[in-house]
């Protein structure tokens, strides 16, 4: 049995020569895809000076003593060319987004003025500074910017500062295929009439909801009974389709049917881990076949399938499309938590008002009524039974967010 961290260093040096091939997309099609390439601005932005205001642009040494009264020399709109003959001595009437005039340096609101003489000249009811209200070009990226790194998954707001600066290709990564086959005999699909003895495949709904919510593709290949041969078959078929990551749930830890150890080694895989200090999830195995997919034999029990997809699954799928490891967020517990000596433990927790993280009542691998009340996991380190309220520990979200 191993630790954490060094079942992670496999994780990662096993992903390290599979990294997914680049392709460029439009952008309407880079959601949730992950930069294969630093993306830069095109241009500056904004591309002019512009006005931030509704109201009159001029030189504000014109405006340097209190109610100055100015000719207003004409209007400026959104969407107008710049004015760039140079007219002295007068203010220009400009909306929000209109370019500055030459000879410009500040815009004074609308409210800060008065219109005299039926709009042909204003009084200016403020001392004006270079630079009021006016958005400079390139104040937001200069071009060539670098709007964001190498490994970056692209959510709507990175898709907004692409847009923004001209960018309507991108280089991404090739999405991730992800494939999974359930064992059981016990296992009942959601829709199916519960017989004694049987309990619902929940396990593989939520990995066909998470997997895809991670920006790969899922491929779910049915139930297989604890029948290692049937077993057999259907893996060579389902990684000949040449899919990245395969998963099985169930079967991994210690009974009379966990079969799935035994079979991998029959199949020509290499167990890189089979067991890793840590609960829920500890009978949690990872293989690899040569010429074929990385492999994640997760435990069958809801919760630790959960755990097991979170912290290894979804790290593995960041190195295939070479993004960086993901950094947890520090918190302090609110109470005294007991813990198991010598695992490192993934608790479902809450953070609360007092911005401290509460681990929650239902820690069982099969309780799934906690996991609807949490926002977060309480990660507490291998050693001690228990940890004191007050104490500082890592803390990483519920599920990964695009935004």
């Amino acid at each position: 049995m191993i630790r954490h961290e060094e079942a992670l260093a496999r994780i990662a040096a096993a992903a390290r020569d599979r990294l997914a091939a680049p392709q460029t997309v439009a952008l309407e099609d880079a959601l949730g895809r992950v930069s294969a390439e630093s993306l830069v601005s095109r241009e500056a932005l904004p591309p002019f000076d512009n006005s931030a205001m509704d109201g009159y642009a001029l030189a504000a040494a014109k405006a340097a003593r209190d109610c100055a009264r100015l000719p207003v020399l004409g209007v400026v709109m959104a969407g107008d060319a710049p004015r760039c003959a140079v007219q002295t001595g007068g203010a220009w009437r400009v909306m929000t987004g209109a370019p500055i005039p030459a000879g410009c340096d500040a815009v004074v609101p609308m409210e800060r003025t008065r219109s005299l003489d039926d709009g042909a000249s204003v009084e200016i009811l403020d001392r004006a500074e270079p630079g009021d209200y006016v958005r400079a070009r390139g104040r937001d990226f200069a071009a060539g910017a670098n709007i964001c790194p190498a490994g970056t998954r692209l959510g709507a707001r990175h898709l907004l500062a692409l847009a923004a600066a001209g960018v309507a290709r991108v280089p991404v990564r090739r999405r991730l295929r992800v494939a999974l086959i359930a064992t059981g005999r016990e296992l009942a699909a959601p829709g199916e009439e519960l017989t004694p003895g049987r309990v619902r495949d929940a396990s593989s709904t939520y990995l066909s909801a998470a997997v895809s919510q991670l920006g790969a593709d899922f491929e779910f290949h049915g139930i297989v009974a604890d029948d290692p041969a049937r077993f057999r078959a259907l893996f060579e078929k389902v990684a000949a389709r040449g899919v990245d990551v395969l998963l099985t749930t169930g079967a991994v830890s210690m009974g009379d049917a966990d079969f799935i150890p035994a079979a991998l080694e029959a199949l020509g895989a290499e167990v890189l881990f089979h067991k890793v200090a840590i609960r829920p999830g500890k009978p949690v195995l990872f293989a690899r076949l040569k010429n074929g997919p990385l492999i994640f034999g997760l435990p069958g029990n809801p919760v630790s399938t959960v755990v097991g997809l979170r912290f290894f699954v979804e790290p593995c799928l960041r190195a295939l499309s070479g993004r960086p490891p993901e950094s947890p967020f520090r918190a302090r517990l609110r109470a005294d938590v007991p813990k198991s000596e010598g695992l490192r433990c993934f608790f479902k927790a809450r953070r609360r008002d007092d911005a401290r993280v509460e681990v929650l009542p239902g820690q069982a691998s099969f309780q799934i009524h906690s996991l609807l009340s949490a926002d977060c996991w309480a990660v507490l380190p291998e050693d001690g039974d228990s940890l004191k309220a007050g104490a500082e520990i890592d803390v990483y979200p519920l599920a990964e967010s695009l935004a």
